[in-house]
């Protein structure tokens, strides 16, 4: 993403979003010159996948910087014992990080609601090309374009034309944004919306999307999502520590999440567009989704995974692809497949080399990104982004609420991109453009900032005293937006 424009909204993922469940985050790695390098590849390390000994100085060096809370990561080589590693804190006294910790995986889970999907294809229970209106209330007016409607596999590629979040997502807690949205509320919003383009033209990472998709699914088996998942994918794959719902025991063992600032945040529900990133997860569970995926001929699953990881339309950039939720990406000669999530306190990745016969699982209860780690140990050329200092501590100041009001509008940052600030209470809210609102801290009575990101953001005054313009300030930049309601 360095190459992208700041003025291409896709440049905002990492600032004011719900969930960073994005695929943007990782395919900026590859976009790195190769002038940065990657670490030094010896003799060993050429021979050896993801040696101990980088895991654990990588690893060691982001605890070290404060890039991150606590990790497992976990190495999968066919044929051999699969290896775990671990560094930091779980956040929980007396709970240990190792294999059967319990993170959120975020959009790992779209990979899950994907091989859900082709499960049910193989049963013959759905077609890819069903159009989803088969399957929801009659009541609901699923949009079209063009003649043409959304299908099953419109959404398992995120080329359905639908955006990154529903228009009507209007969270009751911004630490929690998802809990309050409702099968209702899905439904006003597909009754309601005008799709822009043409279903099938684009790729656009889209949450709904495969929210959507899993809600249909589920819809079809006339199931609660969480108990058909655990009934056709995660419990046949042995991956009994993992759901939506957790078992008391598995809950016990749940890693505290944290936000950049190293702040402990609260975890995410997702009761209508759970299939875009409710799951829970262990790094011992995926070892065993990873095996699986790299047999095809494991029993009962692995000819229905492998057919998710089938290219099936181009991404957003040249040499990146989509399957059924699997992104594809081909660097340096190597092909990799993969996928990462976020919620509010969690990231984690999930890669496979299905050529060389090996995968990567890392799970961190920070939001802190360690997309770079997983892509390095699996292609070493693809070089390490550098950790930045974590961002500086700041001072929150009380302000009178009354001097909030002015502050309320929208403002335009971009032809496509615009961020709206609100009031509810005492409080000052910031949504941008396809994302969900996030609060703002006051530093001074025109300067803010987010807990979540390492963003800012400033008001511009003119000689009379309203309020003109804001300004962004994020990753060196300082992007105006004038205002324009």
């Amino acid at each position: 993403m360095d190459s992208v424009s700041p003025l291409d909204s896709q440049s905002f993922v990492t600032f004011m979003q719900p969930e960073i469940m994005s695929s943007y985050r990782a395919l900026r790695i590859l976009m790195v010159p190769i002038l940065l390098a990657a670490t030094p590849v010896t003799g060993a390390t050429q021979q050896t996948f993801a040696p101990d000994s980088l895991v654990t100085r990588l690893l060691a060096e982001r605890i070290s910087a404060k890039r991150g809370t606590g990790f497992v990561v976990a190495i999968v080589e066919q044929g051999k014992p699969s290896r775990i590693h671990t560094a930091g804190s779980s956040g929980v006294e007396g709970l240990p990080l190792d294999g059967n910790t319990v993170f959120e995986i975020g959009s790992i889970t779209k990979v899950m609601t994907s091989t859900l999907l082709s499960e049910m294809v193989e049963r013959g229970e759905v077609r890819l090309d069903d159009p989803i209106s088969k399957y929801l209330p009659a009541s609901v007016r699923v949009p079209t374009r063009n003649g043409k409607q959304i299908t099953l596999l419109d959404l398992a590629t995120q080329t359905s034309g639908l955006p990154r979040l529903p228009t009507n997502m209007k969270p009751a807690s911004v630490a929690n944004p998802y809990a309050d949205y409702t099968v209702q509320n899905l439904y006003e919003f597909l009754s309601g919306y005008t799709l822009t383009r043409n279903i099938g033209e684009k790729y656009e990472y889209s949450n709904l999307g495969v929210g959507l998709l899993g809600h249909v699914l589920a819809v079809r088996a006339g199931k609660s999502l969480d108990d058909l998942m655990k009934e056709r994918v995660l419990i046949p794959l042995g991956m009994r520590d993992t759901g939506i719902q957790l078992a008391p025991a598995a809950k016990s063992r749940m890693a505290q999440g944290f936000n950049a600032y190293g702040e402990p945040v609260q975890n995410w529900d997702l009761p209508t567009l759970a299939g875009a990133g409710a799951l829970r997860s262990t790094a011992n569970d995926m070892v065993r989704f990873l095996d699986a995926s790299l047999d095809a001929n494991h029993r009962p699953l692995g000819k229905v995974m492998a057919r998710t990881r089938e290219p099936r339309h181009d991404a957003d950039r040249p040499g990146n692809s989509i399957g059924l939720g699997w992104h594809i990406v081909d660097a340096f000669g190597t092909t990799l497949k993969w996928h990462n999530g976020g919620t509010g306190g969690y990231r984690a990745f999930i890669g496979i080399d299905e050529n060389r016969r090996r995968g990567i699982v890392i799970l961190s209860n920070s939001t802190i990104s360690p997309d770079d780690i997983a892509f390095h140990l699996l292609e070493p050329k693809i070089p390490l982004d550098l950790p930045a200092a974590p961002p500086a501590p700041r001072k929150e100041i009380a302000l009178d609420p009354s001097r909030l009001d002015a502050l309320v509008g929208v403002y335009e940052l971009a032809p496509n991109f615009r961020i709206t600030i609100t009031k509810e209470g005492n409080a000052l809210y910031g949504q941008a453009t396809g994302q969900g609102p996030l609060r703002l801290h006051a530093e001074s009575d025109s300067r803010f900032f987010l807990k979540d990101v390492d963003a800012q953001m400033s008001f511009v005054r003119t000689a009379d005293g309203r309020v003109s313009e804001l300004v962004l300030h994020q990753g060196g930049a300082n992007i105006p937006g004038k205002r324009i309601k």
